[in-house]
């Protein structure tokens, strides 16, 4: 059963990847004191327009005005850094890690119904696994534990599973059948 490893794998790596989201969970007490902190300095900003620029009934100075505002500014820029970061887990490992896992184990189901060459059910099922690696495996890498490096290989993770997507819709045109297939 040449797809037994994309579905062991696929499981496995499913795991991993959706234990991603204990990992988003932990960034969201960051996101909540930057959101709390946000409110804060914009909500002042809004109440001093309100009140013509004059806090207890003493008017600001520029100077005054100016420090409120860059407040306001910097916490919406935490704001929006924190949201980053958590968009950056989210959108590319997390949801291309779940993605690619389950991929992997339909790929292996369907290559037990497949009768092509061994060789080419080889392939097909090593191209899902190496195009998960090399997709959103390093995307884990870079955007989870801050490894540059990983952002070299990544660009060969797509054109992988593209061509395993390719290659398996090919032998399923070949050689899919109703039954499962003992490869020789």
């Amino acid at each position: 059963m040449i797809g037994k490893k994309n579905i062991v794998f696929g499981f496995l790596y499913l795991v991993t990847t959706a234990s991603l989201g204990f990992l988003m969970i932990d960034k969201y007490d960051d996101f909540g004191a930057a959101l709390t902190e946000k409110q804060s300095t914009v909500g002042r900003i809004q109440q001093l327009k309100e009140n013509d620029f004059e806090e207890d009934l003493e008017p600001l100075s520029a100077a005054q005005i100016a420090k409120a505002n860059s407040d306001a500014i910097l916490s919406l820029n935490r704001l929006r850094n924190e949201e980053m970061g958590i968009d950056l887990v989210k959108g590319g490992p997390h949801t291309h890690g779940n993605l690619e896992s389950l991929l992997n184990i339909a790929a292996g189901v369907v290559l037990m119904f497949i009768a092509v060459a061994p060789w080419f059910k080889q392939l097909i099922s090593w191209l899902f696994i190496l195009g998960a690696v090399f997709h959103s495996g390093m995307l884990y890498l870079s955007r989870v534990f801050d490894q540059s490096w990983a952002e070299i290989p990544l660009y060969a993770g797509p054109p992988l599973m593209i061509a395993a997507l390719l290659a398996i819709g090919i032998a399923a045109w070949m050689g899919l059948r109703g039954e499962v297939v003992r490869d020789g």
